[in-house]
């Protein structure tokens, strides 16, 4: 490798553009996969190596300045050199594995041209061997979500502490993923299918690399994270897949610090009384068109402070009495040196579950819940990485550094689970991990899943992209069933939390999922990545333009009769043909009717976090009784057409239009509501997490709980559902859903012609989970950022897609050619015969 001119391996392409790597050994195959990515993804990959060391600002202006504050003063930078030295002493092979890969990295930025270098006058910097270990921790550094401890603080102080369960979550916080595993004796080859679709922020490029990397060592397609070399969370071997959800874990902690300057520097408060002194320097941040920005960076025993500091916080005064405020964030990577580096080739050599349980064993961050089976029936479901065992307290709020018992003890033993009737489902709700976390998200995806799993005992791979697509909305109960009351007078007296049902209606063949709780907002990419803010500049933002995304089908439809259209039906068809898009495309509403009937809305009886006002309680005070101010002829109109509704978020849906025009009307009103006046105005912590505490995020992910709680601080849901009903009714929104829940990608830079991004299919609690904010915007910066279909019966039969395409340079041919299979649910053969590749070169 070393020789100069000497082959190293060969880049084979895949008619979509998915490079096929093949070399002599891992080492080789390490170098080309870093080449071939840097080729691919130059720009994506500088953006990426900046962030990761906080110098982003340099070149894409203020608006970065916030984020490498964060990395600065979080010492993201050091702690992965930290974890490199680590590793070179502990894991040399894998050390030497990675500098491989860097070494192809730089070999080829040399040469890069991407279009974007042109426009910033960027010249593309040098990649170090720890520099792949700051993409990762950088990436991920947020998946823990621990800025919704400020959230809870924040709403405690205003609101007390009952109102945490109100508005606690198991909702979408974080980066989240829908994951299933169907067992061989459940499919009808007899042999194993995993399948799923991570949820994180679509950017452009994506954040996903479709690759298959190939040595006599092992041969493996996946999917790859740029500037990271192997395959780390869905991989394909031949004889074992696996996949990866966020499990939620909560494994960061902050800690309120009492610091004082002294002569020599700054002291911290520790547990035992004593002041020591605590690490500190100064960094400068270049920014682009502006002066460049100071930054005291202070480290306790604890970790590094994030927020305030010895005079307290930048923007905000202490409060009176109080000591300045400074809070530390304690991480395993920065206790440990370890990133979970060592569990990448391992990984990439398994021939049997029994090699990826060994492999992930040595997982460190982010945690995850991981599925795998085999080509010898093996089955595998547990969570992996590093969890610490400390006090509950520091898992739900910030904890004083000064007193004792808040200190981290070791490590959680990860939890293992089963198969349920041959089939695990995870989607980021409490499941295996829920002794590790606090919020999960609400169990409505996994139940979706599950049920539609059980609605036949044989399943296929090609079976698959139709689950993936699923539309329908549980969710949507509290407010329909509050919708369906208004007005009308009570007729089951006997049960006044029930509205009587409407002539000749059914109800749902599939049961509510039981527990309604809303969501906490945060994000996986924050600092130019807000969640459900769209980026200034975005193509999407203000866009009217009505582009048809995927109608939806449901598999099976309950009867075992696969609709015509659904990409069930004919599994044999070319794969490469997209599917019908648009509205028109498959059945019209009476048709999905048929095959799912929309009935009533169920009464909302649902599970309510211990602790919180409604605990305990199974009707609203407050809550939806038939009666009140009769409504306007519209109102009453728009009321009766909702009730009708068959809870499917279809692009082409103008019921779901209304659906989400009443939702965030509701959400802007009850945000707005004089009780939640405190908790509107956000303390003023550094804009990266602004975010975690905006009042209106959490309002909309929240809602399903907030109209079911038995009492809302005297606010009268009844009459806020009704003025919003009224208010939509007035305007109604002229057009389908499609038309305003359309994709909004983040970019480190605006395209110089502005895409006409597609309108889609989906909300944050369906199985087609594309995330709007409800009272905020329509718009989808999160979604699937891949799918796949992992067959164990033959490779080949395997599937995969992105969002956009395999090349990260705009105007290449494979820069967007697979988002219109994205947008229909179709997904891109898994090639695995060389002979249908064509060789693009040697390296």
């Amino acid at each position: 490798m070393g020789n100069e001119g000497a082959v190293v391996g060969e880049i084979f392409r895949d008619p979509w553009g998915i490079p096929h790597l093949r070399a002599d050994d891992a080492n080789g195959l390490a170098h080309v996969q870093g080449r071939v990515t840097a080729l691919d993804r130059a720009w994506q990959l500088e953006v990426e190596r900046h962030r990761a060391q906080g110098t982003s600002a340099s070149f894409l202006g203020p608006e970065a300045l916030p984020w490498d504050r964060f990395v600065r003063r979080a010492r993201l930078s050091d702690t992965a050199r930290r974890c490199w030295d680590e590793l070179e002493r502990t894991d040399p092979g894998t050390a030497e594995w990675v500098r491989a890969y860097v070494t192809g990295v730089n070999e080829a930025l040399r040469s890069a041209d991407a279009p974007e270098f042109t426009r910033t006058g960027l010249v593309p910097g040098r990649w170090e061997p720890w520099t792949p270990l700051a993409v990762w921790l950088s990436t991920h550094i947020l998946f823990a979500g621990f800025p919704a401890k400020l959230w809870r603080e924040h709403i405690t102080s205003r609101l007390g502490a009952d109102a945490v369960g109100l508005f606690a979550a198991d909702g979408p916080g974080t980066a989240g993923s829908n994951g299933w595993l169907v067992a061989g004796d459940r499919t009808v080859t007899g042999h194993a299918v995993i399948a799923g679709d991570p949820h994180r922020f679509i950017e452009d490029p994506g954040v996903y690399q479709q690759i298959r990397l190939s040595c006599p060592e092992f041969d493996v397609v996946g999917l790859a994270v740029p500037g990271v070399p192997g395959i780390a969370h869905f991989g394909h071997t031949g004889s074992v897949a696996w996949a990866i959800t966020n499990a939620m874990a909560d494994y960061q902690d902050l800690y309120r610090e009492r610091l004082r300057r002294t002569g020599a520097g700054v002291e911290a408060l520790g547990p035992d009384g004593t002041w020591r002194r605590a690490a500190r320097h100064t960094e400068t941040i270049e920014v682009a068109g502006e002066e460049p920005v100071e930054v005291e960076v202070v480290e306790t025993d604890r970790g590094p402070v994030v927020i305030g500091g010895p005079e307290g916080l930048d923007d905000g005064v202490p409060e009176p009495g109080g000591p300045p405020p400074a809070v530390a964030l304690r991480y395993p990577p920065r206790v440990t040196g370890d990133l979970g580096f060592g569990a990448l080739l391992p990984l990439l050599r398994a021939r049997r579950v029994a090699d990826v349980d060994r492999a992930v064993d040595r997982w460190a961050e982010p945690v995850n819940v991981i599925m795998a089976a085999d080509t010898e029936g093996g089955t595998l479901h547990r969570v992996a990485g590093r969890v610490p065992v400390r006090s509950a307290a520091n898992g739900t709020r910030l904890v004083p550094a000064w007193e004792p018992g808040y200190e981290w003890r070791g490590w959680h033993e990860p939890p293992r689970a089963g198969l349920a009737d041959g089939v695990a489902v995870m989607a980021n709700q409490r499941g295996p991990a829920s002794p590790l976390g606090v919020e999960f998200a609400p169990p409505h995806r996994a139940d979706r899943i599950t049920e539609l799993l059980s609605r036949r005992h044989r399943w296929s791979a090609a079976d698959m992209p139709a689950i993936h697509m699923d539309t329908h909305l549980a969710s949507a109960t509290p407010l329909l069933t509050h919708l369906t009351t208004l007005g009308v007078p009570p007729t089951t007296p006997g049960n006044p939390g029930t509205p009587a049902p409407r002539p000749g209606a059914t109800r749902d063949a599939v049961a509510e999922p039981a527990a309604a709780v809303g969501g906490a907002v945060s994000s996986d990419r924050v600092g130019g990545r807000a969640p459900g803010v769209v980026p200034e500049g975005s193509s999407s933002a203000g866009s009217t333009a009505a582009v048809g995304g995927a109608g939806s089908s449901d598999p099976a439809g309950g009867s075992g009769v696969v609709p015509e259209g659904s990409p069930l039906a004919g599994s044999t068809a070319d794969p490469d043909v997209p599917a019908p898009n648009g509205p028109g495309a498959t059945r019209d509403a009476a048709a999905e009717l048929a095959a799912a009937v929309g009935g009533q809305p169920a009464d909302c009886s649902g599970v309510v976090p211990e602790g919180s006002p409604s605990a305990g309680s199974t009707a609203g005070a407050d809550g939806p009784v038939p009666g009140g101010p009769a409504l306007s002829e519209p109102a009453a109109a728009l009321r009766e057409r909702l009730a009708g509704w068959d809870r499917r978020m279809d692009a082409g849906s103008a019921d779901a239009a209304l659906f989400a025009a009443v939702r965030g009307a509701v959400v802007r009103r009850l945000a707005a509501h004089p009780a939640f006046a405190g908790a509107a105005v956000p303390p003023p912590y550094p804009e990266i997490f602004r975010p975690w505490l905006a009042l209106v995020p959490r309002v909309g992910h929240a809602l399903e709980h907030l109209l079911s709680a038995e009492e809302l601080f005297g606010i009268d849901r009844r009459e806020v559902v009704r003025e919003a009903l009224e208010e939509v009714a007035a305007r109604p929104p002229a057009g389908t859903w499609g038309d305003t829940h359309r994709l909004a990608p983040w970019r480190a830079l605006p395209p110089t012609t502005p895409y006409d991004e597609p309108g889609l299919s989906g909300d944050h609690d369906c199985v087609l989970c594309t995330s709007p904010v409800p009272g905020l915007t329509d718009l989808a910066a999160r979604g699937p950022a891949a799918r796949y279909v992992w067959d164990l019966a033959r490779r080949e039969d395997s599937r995969w897609v992105v969002p956009l395409g395999a090349s990260g340079v705009p105007g290449s041919p494979h820069h967007r050619d697979q988002q219109p299979l994205w947008l229909a649910g179709d997904l891109v053969p898994v090639v695995t015969d060389w002979a249908q590749l064509t060789k693009e070169t040697d390296v």
